[in-house]
């Protein structure tokens, strides 16, 4: 966790202001911005004044935090979160999210309530429902803000354009979507005071709650009022538990039961904290979107404010919308990192002037790890339109470097050339080869510049190239030491023209193998760029894959779960209609696991990677 410096204490997450509009606190969304570890998010809701502060504060392990007060006003306004190193998980962040209480009078807003309960679903990975003495019908109405949440949340975006490509789901039921994302539910009882017995019989607290989301036969309004809340708690949320908890204390010390000392509070209020702080360390997952990704606190706060800006402009906050917002910013951010690591580390590792050999050693070095850092932070790019784009930047950072490394090794070619020939010019200008015999010692004296050129090292990519231009200025110079040597017969200055001729045609012929050495070599590395850009793709595309997979899975288990409870309780009918959203996830596990679906996507892939 890289904090500038521990939490101490809760911060405001979204403000609830007096107009009862929502907003995200910025320092709140800096703290989540630097995280980078995978966050596990525990929500609490329920009524005011029933105790969830407390509850947040055993999970921090702390006794002070969240505010808990000690009157009959709600203390939480808004969602407060505290974020702490998670005490079970190494490498995770556990971030705290304590929510206004629900129901406030003084209030009087019930859309704001909704509001405030729509995202402690959307944002936790658990949600824990707080409500004071027992599970019974009018404990079950207050709930009515579960019954709501398929007018307040969209799963899909409207806008076709945004649209992945799933059109079999068109006819999916708001259960059938929501059980992918939901949190997992746990109800907690307090100052419960009944016997956990049902028909004289021991229950567990989970049985309990079963027992009391059970369902009623019959027909007709009061029927389905009743029904209707605990329909939804089984259909859209994966998994449900329950605890329930003694009163901690007697009299007046209720109001102080924070400062109390363990000795002081029921032992089993005691023991059920712990039991509850247990469950929640152990079982509750990383906060992930559709599509099974894992949020870290970056991706956690972007989830946040665009759920916020929805909800204050007075619209539903839509999961699909939220990912793909999501999606754009950390592919344009995975890109820009990848760039910039590329370009960083080509720079350390490259001296110029530098050989083909090593210059293509550290492309493709960078290339990987550019990739490595892209694939890492990158999802859901659609059309792997990031990537591509992505790929196509680093060629052009590439040809960069080449040109820089071929202008760096021109100019120390040519430096290296007017320095060893030096006393040639010199010799020039006084005339040294202006008698006979002097072109055999010109030819000499510049056949040593060449043999000391060629032993020099590090002269990079265009040795040939800038030999051939040396050779060819100098040419002209030999050829008028050629014409005035009178030692010479004319037969003698044909076959030395001829050999200046020749030496100059096969240094042209060297250069040109330079040339498409090089060329050669830049096509071998576009090939195994290409080739590495769609391994990486396919390795992309089946971890995804599996994401999906065990997002459907869990749906489909939490699906035919429920349909087997409703049939030992006898509710043939009702279990009748789970089977054809039990039909679809099992025929959309079966399509992604289809053999050979990566291989025929291969044309596709290599087409948009422009292989």
């Amino acid at each position: 966790m890289s904090f500038l410096k521990p939490m101490e204490a809760p911060v405001c997450l979204i403000g609830n202001i007096e107009s009862a509009q929502l907003e995200v606190m910025q320092d709140a969304l800096e703290i989540l911005n630097r995280i980078d570890q995978p966050v596990v998010v525990v929500a609490i809701v329920g009524l005011y004044r029933t105790g969830k502060s407390y509850l947040m504060n055993q999970l921090a392990g702390k006794k002070k935090g969240f505010s808990l007060g000690a009157t009959i006003q709600s203390h939480t306004k808004g969602i407060w979160m505290w974020c702490l190193p998670h005490p079970k998980k190494a490498g995770h962040t556990l971030v705290l999210l304590d929510t206004e209480g629900l129901g406030d009078p003084e209030k009087g807003d019930s859309n704001n309530d909704s509001a405030l309960f729509t995202l402690a679903v959307l944002l936790s990975s658990v949600m824990v429902y707080n409500s004071m003495g027992t599970i019974n019908q009018q404990v079950v109405e207050q709930l009515h803000f579960v019954t709501e949440l398929s007018e307040h949340i969209k799963f899909k975006a409207t806008d076709k354009e945004n649209q992945v490509g799933e059109e079999d789901e068109e006819d999916e039921t708001p259960g059938e979507d929501f059980v992918r994302v939901f949190p997992a539910f746990v109800w907690v009882v307090r100052d419960f005071i009944l016997q956990l017995e049902i028909d004289r019989k021991a229950v567990t607290e989970s049985q309990y709650l079963e027992h009391m989301l059970k369902l009623k036969n019959g027909v007709g309004r009061t029927v389905m009022e009743y029904n209707l809340p605990r329909e939804c708690i089984m259909s859209f949320f994966p998994t449900r538990t329950c605890f329930v908890f003694v009163r901690p204390t007697s009299g007046d010390y209720i109001s102080k039961v924070e400062s109390l000392p363990e000795h002081a509070l029921d032992p089993k209020f005691v023991e059920q904290t712990r039991k509850f702080c247990k469950y929640v360390f152990e079982t509750a997952e990383v906060k992930k979107v559709k599509g099974g990704h894992e949020l870290n606190g970056r991706k956690f706060g972007i989830l946040v404010k665009n759920y916020v800006t929805t909800i204050a402009n007075g619209g539903a906050p839509c999961i699909e919308n939220a990912v793909l917002s999501m999606a754009k910013s950390e592919n344009e951010a995975a890109m820009q990192d990848a760039e910039e690591h590329y370009k960083t580390q080509m720079e350390e590792l490259v001296k110029f002037p530098a050989a083909v050999k090593e210059l293509s050693d550290a492309r493709g070095k960078c290339e990987q790890e550019a990739l490595d850092i892209f694939m890492k932070r990158s999802f859901k790019d659609k059309d792997h339109h990031y990537q591509d784009m992505l790929k196509n930047q680093l060629e052009v950072l590439y040809a960069a470097m080449v040109a820089k490394n071929e202008n760096s090794s021109l100019e120390r070619c040519r430096s290296l050339l007017k320095d060893l020939s030096t006393n040639l010019e010199k010799n020039v200008t006084s005339g040294v080869y202006s008698r006979p015999g002097g072109h055999k010692t010109y030819m000499c004296d510049s056949a040593e510049v060449v043999e000391q050129f060629q032993e020099s090292p590090n002269k990079g990519v265009k040795a040939q190239f800038a030999l051939e231009e040396f050779l060819a200025i100098k040419n002209g110079e030999a050829e008028t030491i050629l014409q005035a040597d009178t030692s010479l017969t004319a037969a003698d200055k044909r076959i030395a023209e001829e050999e200046a001729r020749a030496a100059l045609s096969e240094q042209e012929k060297k250069a040109a193998e330079e040339k498409a050495s090089q060329a050669a070599q830049l096509l071998k590395d576009q090939e195994r760029s290409h080739q590495e850009n769609l391994l990486r793709l396919e390795a992309k595309m089946r971890e995804e894959a599996q994401k999906e997979m065990a997002e459907l899975q869990k749906a489909l288990e939490s699906k035919m779960e429920n349909q087997e409870k409703l049939l030992r309780q006898g509710y043939e009918d009702k279990a009748l209609r789970l089977e054809w959203e039990v039909k679809r996830l099992k025929e959309k596990i079966k399509k992604g696991r289809r053999p050979g679906i990566f291989r025929a996507a291969g044309a596709f892939l290599s087409d948009a990677l422009g292989i």
